[in-house]
């Protein structure tokens, strides 16, 4: 008999676990998540809008199409080399070693010097396009870090995220709520690898942490600075090439900081938005789970299972990371069709929350960012709370024994 995984049972699960404030938990944050947030030209909230920010597909074309000349016509011939074409990062990877290995011998139209240039020119171009401010209203990242700083916690929430963008930081800033990016000082704030590898700061204070780099940083007198705004660039992504270890000090701290996270007993890391194409963090994730039997990641993706073949992949690997993808979940390694039970008392609230239709086909909902994000915030909700009867019911609703 093929297995099933009853959605509510998990969801049950999910939503104890974020409501309670008592275990240590993470979100992963990859460049889907900017796509929820739509808006109009004005820049205002339009659920029938463009993506604030583009995805990586969309990000790479604009920022590439932002070139010219020999710096056009040298990325060009880079991206025909890279399979399927590559991306931003893996472009930008490219630039960066053929500035290092090339000296005054040109390629492509460029030497060393040419593409120290080009690399530039497209952290510029990219810092431009992921440049953009919340717009005003209600946005998945208001209520991601309402539900972050609705309890009291006796772990920090630690938010690891891809993107270069700055929205996640204005959301906690609009809320007025304490986090720690790896930075400390008040004129040129400089990162501290010392307190981002400690746990000194109360649980109150968030930890964010830029895994690809991030707008406002920037080289100083030998060291990373934050320079408090949107114009510094040069830092976006993570080039694990990079032959100046002043500049690859960040990187390394921030994924030494998600080894040991997913190190720690009892922990939970819920991915949000994230590919898992990025190898590095692949690698990182593999690495701790195995060694680790008490962390456990929770993968939420937009697509049908059969579409993450990536996450897919790892979590067979894995047990102890799961996938729920819109039709069927990955859990415990066994793959499985989302069935729901009979719906128990007091829970058709609750279930809306995460279930629903999606292309006239019923689907777990929570793969979007907005919709994860409501969920978290709901947790909290007195109206959609957890009664202990319904939490039975969801127990023994189940209709298949097979159910990992």
């Amino acid at each position: 008999m093929d297995s099933v995984h009853n959605p509510d049972r998990f969801m049950a699960d999910l939503r104890q676990i974020l409501s309670q404030g008592r275990k240590r938990i993470g979100v992963l944050i990859g460049a889907g998540a900017p796509l929820s947030v739509r808006v109009d030209a004005d820049g205002k909230l339009d659920p029938n809008g463009q993506a604030l920010i583009p995805g990586v597909d969309a990000l790479t074309n604009q920022a590439l199409a932002k070139l010219t000349g020999a710096q056009a016509t040298a990325a060009a011939a880079i991206r025909a080399t890279l399979p399927a074409g590559g991306n931003i990062e893996t472009i930008l990877s490219k630039v960066r070693l053929l500035q290092t290995a090339l000296g005054d011998t040109p390629m492509h139209g460029l030497d060393g010097e040419g593409y120290a240039g080009l690399g530039k020119a497209i952290c510029e171009a990219i810092g431009e396009i992921v440049g953009a401010s919340l717009p005003g209203g209600r946005t998945p990242y208001h209520e991601l870090v309402s539900w972050v700083s609705g309890t009291q916690r006796a772990h920090a929430i630690e938010i690891f995220t891809t993107n270069y963008d700055l929205l996640i930081e204005e959301a906690f800033e609009l809320a007025r709520a304490p986090y720690f990016d790896g930075f400390t000082g008040g004129h040129a704030p400089f990162f501290d690898p010392v307190t981002v590898a400690g746990n000194d700061l109360p649980p109150r204070w968030s930890r964010v942490w830029k895994l690809h780099g991030s707008l406002g940083w920037k080289s100083e007198n030998g060291g990373v600075v934050r320079c408090g705004g949107r114009e510094c660039s040069e830092l976006v992504y993570p080039d694990h090439l990079k032959y100046d270890l002043t500049q690859k000090q960040p990187y390394a701290a921030l994924f030494e900081r998600l080894k040991r996270f997913l190190l720690t007993p009892d922990t939970v890391l819920l991915t949000t938005g994230f590919s898992f194409r990025d190898a590095h963090i692949c690698a990182v994730l593999g690495e701790a789970l195995a060694m680790n039997a008490n962390a456990a990641v929770i993968a939420f993706q937009f697509q049908k299972l059969a579409d993450e073949e990536p996450a897919r992949k790892l979590a067979f690997e894995h047990p102890n990371l799961s996938v729920y993808a819109a039709d069927a979940a990955v859990i415990g390694g066994v793959a499985g069709p989302w069935r729901p039970g009979d719906l128990p008392k007091n829970w058709g609230e609750i279930r809306a929350s995460f279930w629903g239709q999606r292309n006239d086909e019923p689907a777990l909902l929570l793969g979007d960012f907005a919709s994860f994000c409501r969920f978290c915030a709901l947790s909290y909700s007195s109206d959609l709370a957890r009664s202990s009867e319904a939490a039975a019911a969801v127990d023994d609703a189940d209709p298949d024994p097979v159910v990992a």
